[in-house]
């Protein structure tokens, strides 16, 4: 599936449409297809989830560089279509649901009957995967509830690759200064690195913006010292929720405690009240998330 027309003719043979609704744009340039495996450094004992397989052409090569592929579709109508253009992968599982109601520790770790594209009831055998890698195209209307779920899995990717829009790729990759909610949620599990840019004419149907390819590290631990990572991340929340005020009027709006323990808090962790939220670097949240746990706790 190298060009649009065996992308159309594929989705007649199924009587199939892309669905806007979905996000569903398939990638039918072979180079950034290559591209997004390279940027996975695959190797035969690797375990790829793959979520939104669409109609399998990248499927397909991580099938051939690793050594177990599990691909989780959301769209019912997309299964036969898959069956079909996957049948010579015997290493490849497909799971037919929504990747933000299903536990990827389950996924990637089974000792049950899976049906494989190739081999239908197939026995898959027994795994225990740790490390696992995430390769994975990802509509706007899911990025961030989809990437909370697998950083904040009990068994989580060593790395993820993502096909991204490139403004929200842009905005994962930013540094102090312009960093956002989304940002510093995904910086504090792991390091994102913008791999390559992807062309909108690389897609079928063809979207209104480019694409871009990230990568993200995955800690072992986060960098930043951080007591409670609950209330971190309700700082942060707090701090961008207000973004246009100062950081001291954002907490104050956003965590309803008095100016007084605010302000002590930010001295404490070494901060202008004067600056914004997108400034502070993440060892300055985790610095204030520690300042106000200890304050509220006092």
């Amino acid at each position: 599936m190298s060009s649009a027309s065996e992308v159309r003719d594929l989705l007649s043979r199924f009587n199939l449409r892309a669905r806007k609704s979905l996000g569903q744009n398939f990638l039918i340039d072979t180079a950034a297809l290559d591209r997004i495996v390279a940027a996975a450094e695959l190797t035969p004992d690797d375990t790829v989830l793959e979520i939104g397989p669409g109609l399998g052409a990248l499927t397909q090569r991580l099938a051939q560089a690793a050594g177990r592929v599990i691909a989780v579709e959301l769209d019912q109508n997309l299964i036969p279509a898959l069956r079909y253009t996957l049948a010579a992968y015997s290493n490849v599982e497909l799971v037919h649901g929504d990747i933000l109601q299903l536990d990827p520790a389950t996924l990637v770790t089974n000792n049950q009957t899976r049906q494989l594209a190739g081999d239908s009831g197939r026995q898959v055998g027994q795994y225990r995967v740790d490390g696992y890698k995430v390769v994975a195209n990802l509509p706007y209307y899911i990025t961030s509830a989809a990437l909370r779920h697998l950083l904040e899995a009990a068994v989580r990717p060593s790395v993820l690759i993502l096909t991204l829009q490139l403004e929200v790729a842009q905005r994962l990759a930013a540094k102090p200064g312009n960093l956002s909610l989304l940002a510093v949620s995904v910086q504090f599990y792991g390091k994102p690195l913008l791999v390559t840019r992807i062309h909108a004419g690389s897609f079928y149907p063809v979207p209104q913006v480019d694409s871009a390819v990230v990568r993200i590290d995955v800690y072992p631990h986060p960098p930043a010292e951080v007591r409670d990572v609950d209330q971190f991340f309700v700082v942060v929340k707090a701090g961008f929720g207000q973004k246009r005020k100062q950081i001291h009027n954002a907490l104050k709006v956003g965590l309803a405690l008095p100016a007084e323990t605010i302000a002590a808090a930010l001295r404490q962790a070494g901060i202008d009240p004067t600056r914004r939220a997108e400034t502070l670097a993440l060892n300055e949240w985790a610095a204030l998330a520690n300042a106000l746990r200890d304050a509220t706790k006092k």
